[in-house]
């Protein structure tokens, strides 16, 4: 409900709509089989929590377009300055945000379908991670070529710089890496194994 609360304050007046409409194809799909799989995924409420804050983190690049989130102005009451990043990051913080918030739920569903050993079972959230991340760069540039213009540059969002995709994909891995990283120092030995509902 509180997502929802958000998804609706945040879909008044965005900045470029038929972005917003873009950004939130995959959002309509996910969040409806997210909440009809709650109970069968059997997700810990800190992954869940972890989930809502990503979207949450997406919407508002949804709403801005994430090239334009004025995060600069915001961290300035604070007096705080990113202006040595070059260009506006948020797109790339929420890549991040993506490896680090969505592995939680990724590594708990992976070690319920599909238990595994040792090693793979820090190795394989990352992985899932890393191929959706690559997936979801596939998808982008899709409908960046499909719509074209400046619909297909809002929705890009690069900013200028040629490498973007492979950047946001090493963001969200590097997330991942440190979700897996504080999962293992946490002592959690199995990713499943303290749901905390």
């Amino acid at each position: 409900m509180a997502f929802a609360a958000i998804w609706g304050a945040l879909a008044i007046a965005p900045r470029y709509r038929q972005d917003w409409l873009l950004e939130n194809v995959l959002v309509v799909a996910a969040i409806p089989l997210l909440v009809y799989g709650y109970r069968r995924l059997h997700l810990s409420n800190a992954a869940c929590l972890a989930l809502f804050v990503f979207f949450t983190c997406h919407e508002i690049g949804a709403h801005y377009t994430y090239s334009e989130v004025p995060y600069e102005q915001w961290l300035s009451h604070v007096n705080v300055s990113l202006t040595w990043l070059g260009r506006n990051s948020y797109d790339r913080l929420v890549h991040f945000l993506y490896g680090l918030l969505v592995t939680p739920a990724a590594a708990e569903w992976l070690a319920a379908v599909a238990p595994t050993r040792g090693i793979w079972r820090w190795i394989l959230p990352v992985s899932f991670i890393m191929s959706h991340s690559l997936l979801y760069e596939l998808i982008e540039w899709a409908a960046a070529m499909a719509f074209g213009g400046d619909l297909g540059a809002a929705y890009l969002g690069t900013q200028g710089d040629p490498w973007d995709a492979q950047r946001d994909m090493l963001a969200a891995t590097l997330g991942s890496m440190v979700a897996m990283t504080a999962w293992l120092i946490a002592g959690r030995e199995n990713p499943v194994a303290q749901n905390s509902r």
